[in-house]
């Protein structure tokens, strides 16, 4: 997991450590370029977690991991960061692994979502979301949601007002909007899906 120093990252390390990962909160570039698979987690503001990755020096890391082939997670902010650029500070630039944009929830809901809400899956046969079952209620905490360029990317939505997109796949990477350390045994589920691609990866040859 990348370990840039913006909130508290803990409880993500921990919940995959509970699935029975080798969760490491890491700077280090090498030990990142080794792991099975890589975590973006995330809270706070899109432009402060942006610098903070930049300064920290795990910006390239965290874009190498992407272009491996390994698996990777992105969490919440962490998820925004993927995206070329978020309303919430127009200054910034993402990290432009996901064309798109993070915009604002529209207006007619308190903002932020700070609540359990029910996912609809897009793609149900994604490996992230197999056994997640008929119901799944995950827990949110955001003002703004990511907007693909290309709306195949969107694995999973959920209703807040409107639409908002609540999780992604893009080839090897996936990410969520929703915090699945919080979201209970589904979030859990979805953690010990992701321990396991990656065991797979690894088995396969395709992670390092």
């Amino acid at each position: 997991m990348l370990d840039y120093g913006i909130g508290n990252l803990h409880s993500a390390q921990k919940a995959i450590e509970t699935m029975g990962a080798d969760a490491r909160l890491t700077t280090d570039a090498g030990l990142v370029a080794d792991a099975d698979g890589v975590v973006l987690p995330g809270v706070g503001a899109f432009g402060a977690c942006m610098n903070a990755l930049r300064s920290t020096g795990l910006e390239q890391p965290a874009l190498d991991a992407v272009a491996s082939g390994r698996p990777f997670l992105g969490i919440c902010v962490g998820m925004q960061m993927l995206f070329d650029a978020s309303e919430e500070d127009q200054s910034a630039k993402g990290l432009g692994v996901i064309a798109g944009t993070i915009r604002w929830i529209p207006p007619g809901v308190k903002r932020p979502q700070m609540q359990w809400n029910r996912l609809e899956l897009r793609l149900p046969d994604d490996p992230m979301l197999a056994e997640l079952g008929d119901d799944p209620w995950v827990y949110f905490v955001h003002s703004l949601h990511g907007v693909p360029d290309d709306p195949s990317v969107v694995a999973a939505t959920c209703e807040y007002g409107a639409t908002l997109n609540a999780a992604f796949r893009l080839d090897n990477l996936f990410a969520t909007q929703f915090h699945p350390e919080k979201s209970g045994p589904t979030g859990l589920k979805l953690l010990a899906n992701f321990v396991g691609v990656c065991t797979q990866a690894r088995v396969g040859g395709g992670a390092g």
